[in-house]
């Protein structure tokens, strides 16, 4: 673990003028709290967070971001509070720190309509302060760093999660070289064959041909010397992953692959840049389609460079990278050049872009999308893409990820654009509409009144935008023929099962399946998005199978007391199998299980002593624990019998029946109801809310009794 004076001594490096005192306080601080804590591997805690800042520090971030890092897991894993680092360290720091903690409660690994909402949530945490997220990316590369010590499994959840978000996002935001070692400390958890088959690969191939890195390195030193063009010349093997990835894109085997070095020439003007990529091409085979320029046509994130692909030595294709120092510089830490320091200034760099104008941009490329999944497919899809860029045939340029059609074109100029288009020129010539884009060329998109979007444009178009708008407008043409077929479906879906399909079961079916209102159910129905089974299950699902084969276990045993303790239910929150739970110890009564989140244990605060960590055991069991329920009824003969006989075809009995208010127009009754656990409970409750005499069904707590 190094000492707070070794990592002030390396930050003033670059920033003399750094609050080493302020650091100094954030250390010890972190020190203090985490004290006792230990990681994985035995080390102490602390030494994570001091890792986090070195990382940070070796990007020369600023001292919001570094102390930040030192505290970034105080909130969330100590005593320390939000109030509390904001009276030693400010505002600024402790709403840094308190992002940090929202993103590190995201949970990102799940299934992927949850996952895509989180992401949504990932993008409102950041989109606050960047900063957010270079913490959160460097706590996640030094966690990969040492995920050997963790169990397995959670190194493969951990692993994926890092490929599939973390690492996208950190090239996204121009930090390319971190993404590449996230991307290879996960391909080494999650496909370690693979990775070390490509090591002894390229161990084979250097024992054959010897290291052609600095031959080539040599090969081009001397042309651009011969040019008169000094630079600084670099070369390395590309990643294990890297290659794997291109090995599987381009379906080939490592001896037919090619450029899998890379060099890097790093000059000293842009007119340098320009005239040592002529002596390349001049001295090398270029290949065709490999070049890409992006001095010109920068990346969004402030990225500038000249790539190109040429055949060197001995056939070997290598890929090239030329730009400045500035260039560089700005292509090592990408937006997070706008809280670095450089010469003992900070945001310097020429090349550095606003970071609230690249979100915004960020955000205008992903947005419209009606729905979870959606956005997730946007977001990966862009911060994966590579970029061609077009022309309008006004000369506007157009930014387009790799693969990119003229649909695709023509619904980034304009929604209405892409919604008419009949028909794109690309270079004087007419082109089909599955045509693939490539750099520089001109695209005139032709248009016609009264055209809608084609289903087969879904196969067509590449990016988020435009299959959204896509989406959408088929949607809009087909819904109300949707709505009408799905009614039918419905009602015959529910007929089947002896229920009806009134306005009231078809508003609860579309509130139980998350969906705004019955019409949006209706057209999910009618476009076979959702199934009859859906709905019936939805609404009374113990009508979809016999409960005789579901009993596997006698679920409802409470896993946690010590064997002469005897547990009974609390009755002011009456607990369920399924529910979270804490047992509070008693004098002749055993431990008395509440909810977690009972008011009742406001009790009990100031008596952590007779507090007994719970649980439920797992499976099914059979309905004997109580709840109450309170409904709302119509005053109408049949109403009541009704409601009894619905909560017996869940499976579920009534114990007790008492009327709480009766009123001419409607009565309100509690009923207790025997039943497996929390879900077989709701399953009750949505069934009895879906009658069309019911107001109002809700759980009722009763008064605590205290022990």
């Amino acid at each position: 673990m190094i000492d707070v004076e070794t990592l002030i001594d390396h930050v003033r490096t670059y920033n003399p003028k750094s609050n080493s005192e302020k650091i100094r306080m954030a250390y010890a601080y972190g020190l203090k709290m985490h004290e006792g804590q230990t990681r994985h591997s035995g080390e102490p805690y602390f030494t994570h967070p001091i890792e986090v800042a070195v990382i940070l520090a070796g990007q020369h971030l600023d001292d919001a971001t570094l102390i930040t890092a030192l505290l970034h897991d105080t909130v969330e894993d100590t005593n320390s509070t939000y109030q509390e680092v904001t009276e030693m360290f400010g505002q600024e720091i402790a709403d840094l720190v308190d992002g940090v903690t929202k993103l590190t409660n995201i949970e990102l690994s799940s299934k992927e309509t949850q996952q895509a909402e989180n992401f949504r949530k990932l993008f409102l945490a950041m989109s606050k302060d960047l900063r957010v997220l270079l913490v959160k990316l460097a706590d996640r590369l030094h966690n990969m760093r040492t995920i050997k010590h963790m169990r397995p499994e959670k190194q493969i959840k951990k692993a994926q999660e890092t490929m599939d978000i973390f690492a996208p996002l950190a090239g996204r935001m121009g930090m390319q070289w971190m993404r590449e070692e996230l991307e290879d400390l996960s391909f080494q958890i999650l496909n370690p064959e693979a990775r070390s088959s490509i090591i002894r690969r390229f161990i084979t191939l250097r024992s054959q041909t010897g290291d052609l890195i600095p031959q080539i390195t040599k090969d081009i030193r001397e042309a651009l010397s011969a040019a008169h063009i000094t630079a600084k010349i670099s070369g390395r093997e590309k990643k294990p992953f890297s290659v794997w990835r291109k090995m599987e894109e381009k379906k080939q085997s490592f001896s037919r692959l090619s450029d899998i070095y890379g060099f890097r020439i790093i000059t000293d003007s842009e007119e340098d840049s320009y005239r040592a990529l002529g002596v390349v091409h001049r001295r090398w085979k270029a290949v065709p389609g490999r070049f890409k320029d992006y001095i010109s046509q920068p990346k969004s994130n402030g990225y500038r460079s000249i790539h190109t692909t040429v055949s060197g030595r001995d056939g070997k294709m290598v890929e090239i990278q030329i730009r400045t120092q500035d260039m560089h510089e700005m292509a090592e830490v990408g937006v997070a050049a706008h809280w670095a320091y450089r010469d003992g200034r900070q945001a310097s760099n020429q090349f550095s872009v606003d970071p609230v104008e690249w979100l915004a941009s960020l955000n205008e490329r992903i947005e419209g999308s009606d729905d979870h999944e959606e956005f997730f497919e946007h977001v990966k899809l862009e911060m994966f893409a590579d970029q061609v860029f077009c022309f309008t045939p006004k000369g506007d340029v157009i930014s387009l990820p790799r693969g990119a059609t003229p649909i695709d074109f023509a619904y980034a100029i304009h929604t209405r654009i892409g919604a008419a288009c009949v028909g794109a020129k690309v270079d004087g010539h007419r082109v089909p509409l599955w045509t693939r884009l490539r750099n520089g060329q001109s695209v005139d998109i032709q248009t016609a009144v009264g055209q809608r979007p084609q289903s087969s444009w879904m196969e067509i178009a590449k990016t988020g935008r435009a299959r959204t708008a896509i989406r959408r407008a088929l949607r809009e043409e087909h819904r109300e023929g949707f709505v009408k077929l799905g009614a039918e479906l419905a009602r015959v879906a529910l007929e089947h099962v002896g229920k009806r399909a009134s306005d009231k079961a078809l508003s609860t079916a579309a509130k139980k399946l998350g969906l705004p209102k019955k019409e949006d159910l209706l057209a999910a129905l009618g476009s076979a998005e959702m199934t009859g089974a859906d709905l019936v299950k939805a609404l009374y699902p113990e009508l979809l199978h016999d409960q005789s084969g579901e009993v596997n276990q006698p679920a409802g045993r409470i896993v946690g007391l010590d064997p002469e303790q005897f547990a009974q239910p609390a009755e002011c929150c009456q607990p369920l199998p399924g529910e979270r739970i804490v047992g509070i110890a008693t004098r002749g009564k055993g431990v008395l299980v509440h909810t977690i989140h009972c008011e009742a244990l406001i009790d009990y605060e100031d008596q952590p002593e007779r507090w007994i960590d719970l649980r439920w055991t797992d499976g099914k069991g059979a309905p004997n624990n109580i709840a109450t329920v309170e409904i709302t009824m119509a005053n109408d003969a049949g109403v009541l019998g009704r409601i009894c006989t619905l909560i017996g075809e869940q499976n579920a009995n009534i114990s007790d029946l008492s009327f709480v208010d009766k009123k001419p127009d409607f009565y309100r009754v509690d009923i207790d109801i025997q039943v497996r656990d929390v879900e077989h409970l709701m399953n009750v409750v949505t069934a009895v809310e879906a009658d069309s005499d019911i107001a109002q069904v809700r759980q009722t707590k009763r008064q605590p009794v205290l022990a």
